[in-house]
């Protein structure tokens, strides 16, 4: 079975381009490649992690995911705080495409970050019940 908890933030962010009425064009399509390079890079990390912590738990899922995220999603956070803080510079430019692309990528980065330290763990967790059982 096929898991990806990086759909939803572009998904989210497709929903507040719609709300927003920003129209689809080139310079905010490449928002969604830009975004879902970094938010599948946090998984990366993520998952590495878990899959090295998986031997050392006796392969009990609970207790890797919970160690996983104490020991990555510190750095996850503030790799994504220095990433937005990047995006969030573009928002004060006078070209809408740029504009556009700054806070577009910062929000979809927040959702990434949301989803890959909340999201990707409790799924890893559901799917991973039979391992689980003693």
């Amino acid at each position: 079975m096929f898991i990806n908890s990086n759909i939803i933030p572009l998904v989210i962010t497709a929903g507040i381009m719609g709300w927003a009425g920003v129209p689809l064009k080139p310079s905010t399509v490449l928002i969604f490649s830009v975004a879902l390079g970094i938010a599948i890079d946090i998984t990366i990390r993520f998952l590495v992690n878990y899959k090295q912590e998986l031997t050392y738990h006796d392969n009990d899922v609970k207790s890797t995911v919970i160690q996983t995220i104490h020991s990555t999603g510190i750095s996850i956070i503030y790799t994504s705080m220095v990433l937005i803080a990047g995006f969030v510079i573009f928002c004060f430019s006078g070209f809408g495409g740029t504009e556009a692309l700054g806070w577009l990528t910062s929000i979809t980065l927040v959702t990434a970050t949301v989803t890959n330290l909340i999201l990707l763990p409790a799924l890893l967790i559901s799917f991973s019940g039979k391992k689980n059982k003693k």
